[in-house]
């Protein structure tokens, strides 16, 4: 349980901290509002033609008598949306952070040196097109992974009361583990930490993962909210990482001191 507020509290301190770097904040939005156009025209397009792709897919249902077909197709096409809404908050962080690899760079680098003691941040050393692939193919394959997950939560949908319960919690806590671990690897992939050794590293810390990523889940799914709070979730992911990989860190919350001397942080 400490380590599943912990990642809570490193989401609100990304926040904290972009809102006190109000030039970082507004260099972050680009990129997220660049994928927000093209997915929500991908939405667009999904709600309009989503039935007919339906209709298209289901032919043994052409001669299904009234209300069966209008219900069963209906179904289809409220659970293809809603899967195509899930599978775009997986893979908005991977795009955004593709889209806009120098400003997360950047900014993830700023938050290292200032909250490091001796007010350096670990750089990669490889140059800007290697970084860029690197970041790409990673991405490629978390989205691949994110993707199994949704085809599995997608069918398991179809289980009466459990896919319209548990399933659709399932979905938000998975995504939320996909979400951290994307964030996260801004950092750690200055630090050169393979995707393999991230994945590992994230699965020996899940409650933490989970009380970053989860809530972060929810939140991206109220339209146009994760453009405005991927600055911080970068910046809280890379507090988060230095805590993964055992760096010290500077306080940055501020401390009060209790009655008899006890320093308290808030």
């Amino acid at each position: 349980m400490r380590d599943l507020g912990a990642g809570f509290r490193y989401l609100l301190k990304g926040q904290r901290w972009v809102a006190r770097h109000g030039k970082q904040y507004g260099f972050g939005l680009i990129p997220g509002l660049i994928t927000l156009v093209l997915y929500a025209a991908a939405l667009v397009a999904l709600a309009l033609w989503g039935q007919d792709f339906v209709s298209w897919s289901t032919p043994f249902a052409d001669d299904w008598s009234s209300p069966w077909q209008g219900l069963f197709r209906g179904f289809l096409t409220a659970v293809l949306f809603a899967l195509g809404l899930l599978l775009s908050v997986v893979t908005f962080t991977a795009v955004t952070l593709l889209i806009g690899q120098p400003f997360y760079e950047n900014l993830s680098e700023k938050v290292d040196r200032d909250v490091s003691p001796d007010g350096t941040a670990p750089e990669s050393g490889l140059p800007l097109w290697r970084d860029l692939w690197i970041s790409g193919r990673d991405s490629l394959r978390v989205v691949l992974r994110a993707a199994l997950w949704g085809v599995l939560l997608f069918a398991l949908g179809f289980i009466p009361v459990v896919g319209q319960t548990v399933v659709p919690v399932l979905g938000v806590v998975v995504t939320g583990f996909f979400l951290a671990e994307e964030l996260t690897a801004v950092a750690l992939q200055r630090r050169r930490v393979e995707l393999r050794d991230r994945l590992t590293l994230l699965r020996s810390r899940k409650a933490l993962v989970w009380g970053f990523g989860t809530p972060l889940a929810a939140a991206f799914l109220v339209p146009f909210v994760a453009v405005f709070l991927m600055p911080g979730a970068v910046a809280g992911a890379t507090l988060m990482a230095r805590d993964l990989l055992g760096e010290e860190t500077e306080e940055e919350d501020a401390a009060a001191t209790a009655p008899g001397g006890e320093t308290v942080s808030w």
